[in-house]
């Protein structure tokens, strides 16, 4: 189930410009459900892209990077696609091969949140790769989508080489406010288990945004952390011999127009794009932090707090914020974060 739109550009603009005039005239009102959503075996949504990069040469010359590697960033961006299939196959059921048009459906599903990526395996030598999912929680218009990435091997073989979460949400096409999901029947202790880390995962994210610096101040606990975090590196303690860096000299940034070739089938900016292009920003901040190649180990996690339009002018920004230890294996953390520019006054 594809997330790129099929629709020609030309045609989505003709029909959101026919959209805004039949809602100014008719106010869209938010239907109330006739009846409770019918249940999903989680087994049900389960769904995976084969990537035969090991025996079609052509599709590895598109995924390259200068290394003779895979393009992970890419890579990233199937996965967000992956995920939205995922969750568009919970919602319209396993049976269903196509999206056809929001309106028509009545909803669509964004990614909310990337909650975790971890690479536990390199992803050399080149092999076929799987990418696969499935919704392991549902809350009330919210999607935890489980995926793994694996290399297999002309023997059978087969290695993880990923593990991540996606956060969904379903909204309503007419209102943009949340929509009901269908719950999810449980069949196994596998899958109740599974069913508990994303009811956690949500939880821990709720837990974080009620005691994130927007809405608390620092605790006492953390002032303290703060004030020896000072002296331990503001002042020269004993790290003489090291080379040190400013914060403020590690941001890097660019600026893009974002293209419709880049939309979804919501018309906006493809979410997995904009990771892919926040990845290759912190991997080049980090590659010039170091002045060496680095690899990329794990994402923490990813916040799509709005729709990026098509047409609109895209600021990337990212930053170093923290760095091992000497004597320590080295490892770089770099913080990302993305704005649409005001260009009207």
């Amino acid at each position: 189930m594809p997330m790129r739109t099929p629709i020609l550009w030309s045609e989505a603009l003709l029909n959101a410009t026919s959209t805004s005039k039949s809602s100014e005239s008719h106010p869209a009102e938010a239907p109330a459900p006739k009846q409770p959503l019918p249940p999903r075996y989680m087994h049900d949504t389960y769904a995976e892209i084969l990537l035969p990069f090991a025996s079609s040469p052509e599709l590895f010359e598109r995924y390259t990077n200068a290394w003779g590697g895979l393009r992970t960033g890419m890579l990233m961006e199937h996965l967000d696609s992956l995920a939205g299939s995922i969750s568009y196959k919970h919602m319209l059921g396993p049976g269903v091969e196509t999206l056809g048009r929001i309106r028509e459906r009545g909803f669509y599903i964004v990614t909310a949140s990337v909650d975790r990526l971890d690479i536990l395996a390199p992803l050399s030598p080149v092999r076929d790769i799987r990418l696969s999912g499935i919704v392991i929680y549902t809350g009330t218009s919210s999607m935890e989508v489980a995926v793994k990435m694996e290399a297999l091997g002309v023997s059978g073989v087969e290695d993880t080489l990923l593990l991540g979460r996606f956060s969904m949400v379903c909204r309503d096409a007419r209102t943009r406010k949340a929509r009901p999901v269908n719950p999810l029947i449980l069949g196994s202790r596998e899958e109740t288990a599974l069913y508990s880390m994303g009811e956690n995962a949500k939880k821990r994210r709720q837990s974080l945004a009620l005691h994130s610096l927007s809405r608390v101040p620092p605790s006492s606990t953390e002032a303290e952390e703060l004030h020896t975090m000072y002296l331990q590196y503001g002042q020269d303690s004993g790290l003489s011999n090291y080379e040190r860096v400013w914060m403020g000299e590690t941001h890097l940034e660019k600026t893009m127009l974002m293209f419709p070739q880049e939309r979804n089938v919501h018309q906006n900016v493809f979410g997995g794009y904009l990771m892919r292009l926040a990845y290759e920003l912190g991997f080049a901040n980090a590659s010039l932090f170091t002045r060496s190649h680095v690899t990329f180990m794990s994402l923490d996690s990813i916040s799509f707090a709005k729709p990026v339009p098509v047409g609109s002018i895209l600021r990337l920004t990212s930053q170093v914020l923290h760095t091992t230890p000497p004597g320590e294996l080295p490892g770089v953390v770099v913080h990302f974060r993305s704005n649409v520019l005001a260009i009207r006054s």
